[in-house]
């Protein structure tokens, strides 16, 4: 039961009855009525500017048509109060039977509560992390690992079929440097000093174990190859070991994929996939030859002063056409993305996000032209941002990590401070904002730290079970028996702004996966797990209020409905955000 889309309708079948709404009917729109909570919530529960939006069309004022309004509202049994605020907001109170019959709902659906249909199983692809397979993941990677899984478990949650993927970048320049990276780690391992890693390759002695791994099953065989013959074999042996690296480091932090694609694979065979995709848009007719005037200010990598076959990108919403084929006939790194995308495309999805640092800004409106091109307009792409993280300890700038050689890894931040700090801390500012992330005060057990607070709250929901339990060893607590008592024993005003808050989370769901913002799932989880630890604080000075009354069984069974539904939602608001709901904390 969702409380918004319940009063939506209610007001729009009121809508329906008024005579002069009925004249007009069919030059309305009723989309844009709507039901939001009060900017006060003394003004009531729930608000609607169905005469705002509606008054000119119908030849009145809001005012007027707000009375009007409010008049049949107040028919409603499960309306207490309608009023009439500035030039026609309607604020309406609920019945305490409403309220109840809501909470009813809540517990009935259990985990349930807050899914969506939302999405309707349309088939949504999310790729995050993606990093290159050249090192261990670093925080820089931490926060889109997390966004983007967070976000899949939200859309999923909304009803959208979402597959979560990895993409690969395993060709390229990069990996040639790290084959001739391990291979120095491989000389090591025979015996030999390498002395100090040269400039521009990788330092880190995370190679060490590639080395001695080849080492061991080739001896000194490859010592005796050219280049030409190693690095193939190198290559493929070093990437398989960065991978297994990657995928441990994301399952520390409860990170996963579906599909894991290669972007070698595009270039197999000829690199037939990527020469398909651009004859796919040569056919519609974004593909010519011609020459690109130099870009200001520093010139890109793919930038020749000569002929090469362009993507005509301009007329699709980007900046600048873009090379496809060099002067030489080789592919740019560019084309690759034309040719994974269209795979995305050719796999029947709908809406493509695609998670990326902050640096990669420059891509957004290319990523989007080549989606405009090749779906032509049928799919939609998304990228999002995520802007850097920065650590502290304390307050002070956390040193750099000396086993990658220059940067912090994912897996000693995870290692220090636990995989649920992190993932909730990553969510607890949204994505196009800078995050500091202090290793003391996500470790905090105060109200200052949001993932305790929060998991705190689900903690003490079962621990009123467990007391519960001590005091009435043979009631029935399950879900049918909270039901049915909550209807008539959840009456304190208290009590009833808990589930006024719980009725939120629905919408909240909503709201989060059409903008596709998770962060909104951990600040709902905050205020929610706030509304829970205040009424438990009135309870300590109010014992009436206490959710456990040895001497009145019904109310406690009652209360315990409403404890139910808090947990309910907090367990599956932190599954969403991929954070554990512990049962006692210590």
């Amino acid at each position: 039961m969702n409380l918004f889309t319940d009063f939506e309708a209610r007001i729009k079948n009121v809508l329906e009855q008024i005579d002069i709404v009925k004249e007009k009917r069919s030059e309305l729109d009723f989309a844009r009525v709507g039901v939001e909570l009060p900017r006060d919530p003394s003004h009531g529960d729930v608000a609607t500017n169905a005469a705002m939006v509606l008054a000119k069309a119908v030849g009145t004022n809001p005012r007027a048509l707000a009375d009007i309004i409010s008049a049949k509202l107040k028919e409603d049994a499960d309306v207490a109060d309608v009023s009439v605020a500035g030039p026609g907001f309607i604020n309406i109170r609920l019945s305490v039977g409403y309220w109840q019959r809501l909470l009813a709902a809540m517990v009935a659906a259990g985990s349930g509560y807050g899914r969506s249909t939302l999405g309707a199983g349309k088939k949504i692809n999310v790729e995050y992390v993606s990093a290159n397979p050249t090192g261990p993941m670093h925080v820089g990677h931490c926060r889109g690992a997390v966004l983007g899984d967070a976000l899949a478990n939200l859309l999923g949650f909304a009803g959208y079929d979402v597959t979560k993927e990895y993409y690969i970048n395993d060709a390229g320049s990069q990996i040639d440097v790290l084959a001739r990276s391990a291979f120095i780690r491989y000389r090591e391992a025979l015996g030999e000093p390498v002395g100090e890693i040269p400039a521009g390759l990788y330092p880190g002695d995370y190679l060490v174990p590639v080395g001695k791994a080849l080492a061991e099953e080739f001896g000194s065989k490859l010592r005796a190859m050219p280049e030409d013959q190693w690095q193939p074999i190198v290559k493929e042996r070093t990437i398989a070991a960065m991978m297994v690296m990657i995928r441990e480091d994301l399952a520390a932090l409860n990170v996963t994929h579906d599909v894991f694609f290669s972007e070698r694979t595009l270039h197999d065979n000829g690199a037939a996939a990527i020469r398909t995709a651009i004859n796919d848009l040569t056919f519609k007719g974004h593909v010519y030859k011609g020459t690109l005037p130099p870009p200001k200010g520093q010139l890109p990598e793919d930038w020749e002063d000569r002929e090469q076959t362009l993507f005509r990108s301009t007329e699709v919403g980007d900046d600048i056409d873009r090379p496809l084929i060099k002067s030489d006939g080789s592919y740019t790194y560019f084309a690759a993305d034309v040719a994974y995308f269209k795979n995305k495309f050719d796999r029947g999805f709908s809406e493509m996000i695609y998670v990326l640092g902050a640096d990669h800004g420059g891509y957004v409106k290319r990523l989007e032209a080549v989606a405009r091109a090749v779906s032509e307009g049928k799919s939609r792409l998304t990228v999002l941002l995520c802007q850097l993280v920065k650590l502290f300890r304390n307050g002070e700038p956390v040193k750099m990590s000396k086993r990658s050689g220059d940067f912090v890894t994912l897996r000693e931040v995870v290692d220090e401070v636990g995989r649920d700090p992190v993932r909730f801390m990553m969510l607890y500012r949204k994505n196009s904002e800078p995050l500091d992330f202090d290793f003391a005060k996500v470790t905090e057990q105060s109200k200052d730290n949001p993932v305790f607070y929060v998991q705190y709250a689900h903690a003490r929901c079962m621990s009123v079970f467990r007391q519960a339990k001590e005091a009435f060893p043979n009631a029935d607590f399950s879900a049918p028996e909270l039901e049915k008592a909550v209807v008539v024993g959840i009456t304190d005003p208290t009590e009833l702004q808990l589930v006024s808050k719980l009725s939120e989370f629905p919408r909240v769901v909503e709201a989060a996966a059409q903008s596709h913002e998770p962060h909104r799932i951990a600040f709902y989880l905050y205020d929610l797990a706030s509304s829970f630890h205040a009424h438990w604080n009135k309870g300590k000075d109010s014992p009436e209020l206490r959710f456990v009354n040895d001497k009145n069984r019904e109310l406690s069974i009652a209360r315990l409905g409403l404890v139910y539904a808090v947990a309910s939602v907090l367990k599956s608001g932190l599954g969403i955000t991929g954070t554990a709901a512990p049962d006692e904390m210590r």
